[in-house]
């Protein structure tokens, strides 16, 4: 009976055993499991304490400035700005940031085994900041407001010469008109809450291949448009294939022009016109007078239909006595008012031009852009009575900005604009340009055999290469950041 016994017991022993060999294969493996997980948790919570948050932003809203200080409040949530998302964005970033990413990583690893010095802390940490306020400056540039900066000596400028360039007008080539300083093509506009790039050629000729960008106002849009003439002519590998297409030359006595880029399909115009309505005569009892009519466009507005960018501009005839007295001068339908305030028929124009863009431009065709005011420099006089500004050879300082008397043209402008069905752009270089009293040609607007005058010198147009270079930067800035926003 015994023997029996214990032969009956081996299968419950061998069962016990099996089942006791099982759970213990089952419990290494799910702990195995437990301690895999646990140090990867681990080490995720040591890189995010690695990478400890940057600068806290508060929630506070967005003042972008007007042309003459009035404030829009756009309020935003401020950006993800802890150490973990900024390392996510540091991996798509390619060059001399991959090593920074490399530092990251290797940071990482030390600060797993807790061995991280303080050194290599703090030199990791202003790695860290430096790069955060780089992605931040561009991320800004959305919502700058590039007109609030100061001007920067840069040698790396300016973007061309007046050698490389032949579509300066002897109005502007100062250097070809004996002008041996060169600082004034040296200073570059730096906002204070971002970067704007530097031009580029090759990617603006891409913004307006096909396209017909177009100028249209007074001598000072001229300035502008042959600086962005000279930029562009950087990036073409044979200057031949650009022409004026009524091969006209540049001079300030004919005042329309449009150039070809032929690789480009594009042209570069310029349509002259001083007040963007009518210079008219009529009569005036027993005279006939000249008239401005302030209820009717320019009549070569017909030439700027079609185009896809346009620049307008109006201002410094504005200022001239005719103007300025407004004595039987200004004009709607057959009446001459007797006198009219400049300001009231300035807005009147103003009227009159946005009603024209409204009928006859095309939004999802056209982009519309209103430059500024650009401030006059003249000391002890003006144009005609002896003003001068010879002597300048740097920038104004910033509490010394020649801009306060265009204020009030800027706020008409701005007035106007909100009123347009049309979308606008304004251009403002009213504040930059006000600094920049040595960039204009004064004596040097004319050949020195022509002889210098003493009594009359130029402080409202510009240099060239110089400050106009600048307004096509921002130009520039405006139109990559609406294809971004269009791309998006």
């Amino acid at each position: 009976m015994e023997r029996q016994r214990s032969i009956s017991l081996k299968p419950t022993r061998l069962l016990l055993f099996s089942f006791t060999i099982f759970s213990s294969v089952v419990f290494i493996c799910l702990f195995s499991t437990w301690v895999i997980r646990a140090t990867s948790l681990i080490r995720q919570e040591t890189h995010v304490h690695f990478n400890k948050p940057s600068r806290s932003l508060d929630l506070k809203p967005i003042y972008v400035d007007t042309l003459t200080g009035f404030s829009i409040n756009f309020s935003r949530r401020p950006e993800n700005l802890s150490g973990f998302a900024t390392v996510s964005v540091l991996k798509g970033l390619q060059g001399n940031q991959n090593e920074s990413k490399t530092s990251f990583d290797s940071g990482n690893a030390d600060a797993v085994s807790g061995q991280l010095s303080g050194s290599q802390q703090d030199v990791a940490e202003t790695i860290e900041d430096s790069i955060s306020e780089k992605i931040s400056r561009k991320k800004r540039r959305g919502n700058c407001d590039v007109t609030k900066g100061r001007w920067v000596y840069d040698e790396n400028y300016s973007l061309y010469t007046s050698d490389s360039c032949p579509f300066i007008d002897e109005s502007f080539d100062c250097v070809g008109n004996g002008r041996f300083d060169k600082d004034y093509m040296k200073w570059r506009w730096q906002p204070d809450e971002c970067d704007i790039p530097r031009f580029d050629a090759a990617k603006m000729l891409d913004l307006i291949r096909g396209k017909r960008l177009v100028f249209v106002g007074d001598s000072i849009n001229r300035n502008q448009w042959e600086s962005m003439l000279c930029m562009l002519l950087g990036a073409v590998k044979d200057p031949k294939k650009v022409y004026e297409t009524h091969h006209r030359r540049i001079t300030k006595e004919k005042g329309n022009y449009s150039f070809r880029f032929v690789d480009y399909k594009c042209t570069v115009e310029y349509y002259v016109t001083h007040f963007l309505v009518h210079e008219s005569k009529a009569r005036v009892g027993k005279k006939r007078v000249q008239t401005l009519q302030i209820d009717t466009m320019d009549r070569g507005s017909s030439r700027w239909r079609g185009a896809d960018i346009l620049v307008f501009n109006t201002a410094h005839w504005w200022s001239h006595y005719k103007t300025k007295s407004g004595i039987n001068y200004y004009q709607e339908g057959n009446q001459v008012h007797p006198r009219l305030d400049v300001s009231t028929a300035f807005r009147k124009a103003l009227m009159t031009w946005a009603f024209w863009i409204n009928k006859h431009v095309n939004p999802k065709k056209t982009q519309v852009f209103f430059r500024s005011s650009a401030p006059s420099h003249f000391r002890g006089g003006q144009w005609n009575t002896g003003g001068h500004c010879k002597e300048a050879t740097r920038p104004l300082d910033i509490n010394t900005s020649n801009v306060n008397y265009v204020k009030s043209k800027n706020l008409i402008v701005e007035e106007v604009i909100r009123q347009t069905k049309m979308p606008v752009t304004i251009l403002n270089v009213t504040s930059l340009s006000g600094y920049r009293i040595d960039g204009h040609p004064s004596i040097y607007g004319r050949k020195p055999e022509k002889g210098y005058s003493s009594n009359v010198e130029d402080c409202s147009h510009w240099c060239l290469p110089g400050v106009p270079d600048t307004w096509n930067e921002l130009l520039f800035f405006h139109l990559q950041a609406k294809k971004s926003r269009f791309t998006e």
